[in-house]
């Protein structure tokens, strides 16, 4: 791992070829290190994984918030350049208000730079976490003592985040998307601030979407006690893109 002023990295071991490229966008309230444990496990299998700063949503300018997002993104990706060029297929994995950004940004078209999204935890219209305190905060987020402890302990990280709104505009480009690229939709069952609707109705109206729900997981889908599920479910996703999302295992017989 390493840490410039803009970025978190996280390289693939020595010897086997980059598979891919990994841009993460954290949501409300989070920094890089919320997603140390993700971006480590995605680099141990070969994808180079650069980690942004969390995006800044501006309800009063939603389109120059955009612009400038989509600015960070192509910067993002083009420094991770090595000696080959950047390292295909580049994919964008927004959580929370990261994929609002990521699926409006697609929905827009105003970048070519990603060939597929993951979008994880993806709050409703209107979501509100409403959290008293940071234990309820914790609560709406994950159940996972590890993660937990990680964003209690992480100076930088925004307490009470979630309870800021989401620009309405913004929002509904993302549900409205027409992004003709594979999307990923991460959501889970137990996420406060999900509407399971409309993220089965947004992946039903894109070409090449695929919803997964992930069993008792809370808004911090990519981090809570499912973690390693979730991780596969990636890693799964990225092998498929190389192989024109056609499944490399499936079942012929199985009694579970």
């Amino acid at each position: 791992m390493t840490e410039h002023a803009e970025y978190t990295d996280h390289h693939g071991p020595e010897g086997p070829a980059i598979r891919g490229t990994v841009v993460v966008v954290p949501g409300r309230g989070e920094t890089r290190e919320t997603y140390t444990r993700l971006g480590r496990r995605l680099a141990a299998d070969a994808y180079r994984v650069r980690i942004v700063d969390a995006v800044h949503l501006d309800a009063d300018d939603p389109a120059g918030s955009l612009a400038r997002f989509g600015a960070q993104v192509a910067e993002a990706v083009a420094g991770t350049a090595g000696p080959d060029g950047v390292a295909r297929p580049v994919v964008l994995v927004g959580a929370d208000t990261g994929a609002v950004a990521v699926a409006a940004l697609l929905g827009s078209g105003e970048t070519t730079v990603a060939d597929a999204v993951v979008l994880a935890g993806l709050p409703a219209r209107t979501a509100s976490a409403a959290s008293a305190d940071w234990d309820d905060e914790l609560d709406v987020r994950t159940f996972c003592p590890a993660h937990r402890s990680t964003l209690s302990g992480d100076s930088g990280f925004r307490r009470g985040a979630l309870d800021e709104a989401v620009p309405v505009a913004l929002l509904t480009a993302a549900y409205e998307s027409e992004a003709d690229v594979p999307v990923l939709i991460l959501t889970g069952d137990a996420d406060p601030l999900a509407d399971r609707d409309a993220l089965t109705r947004a992946a039903k109206s894109l070409p090449r979407a695929r919803l997964s729900v992930v069993r008792d997981a809370h808004h911090d889908v990519l981090n809570d006690m499912q973690h390693r599920s979730v991780a596969a479910e990636i890693v799964t996703f990225l092998e498929a893109l190389r192989n024109e999302l056609v499944p490399l295992v499936t079942v012929e017989a199985s009694a579970w």
